[in-house]
């Protein structure tokens, strides 16, 4: 018997178009599409990190880049994926203890995560332009 045989009369699952996105699910896709984004930020960090043992031009060359609007607005999505990855990873912590999972905690604790992260992502931003004295 083939598996084509098998699979005839059993019912096939349900593709993503015919689900509704859910809070919960998009909080999950989420934590993944910040994972990726995260990676892509290191290999930024590992650029700037070469470009200055390398020399001077190398050195300004990266700080042009980053520095640039597009340069800065990739940096800003990083430190967003930074914290919300991190926030995330906290309230995954206590799901690994047992705690938070019913359905009204998962959506508090959720919603903790994006408020978490909206704030420390600014507080960093804003930090970072009074130090530097807003350039």
């Amino acid at each position: 018997m083939s598996s084509q045989d098998r699979l005839q009369g059993r019912p096939l699952s349900p593709h993503l178009q015919v689900y509704r996105p859910q809070y919960t699910s998009m909080i999950s896709i989420f934590h993944r599409i910040t994972g990726v984004g995260l990676w892509a930020g290191t290999l930024l960090l590992v650029y700037w990190l070469v470009a200055t043992a390398t020399g001077a031009e190398a050195y300004e060359t990266a700080r042009d880049l980053i520095g640039s609007f597009i340069g800065r607005l990739f940096l800003f999505g990083w430190t967003v994926a930074l914290f919300y990855h991190l926030c995330n990873g906290i309230r995954h912590l206590f799901w690994d203890i047992g705690v938070g999972f019913e359905l009204r905690d998962a959506f508090r604790s959720g919603m903790a995560v994006l408020a978490a992260t909206v704030i420390l992502t600014l507080a960093t931003w804003i930090a970072g332009y009074s130090v530097m004295g807003g350039g």
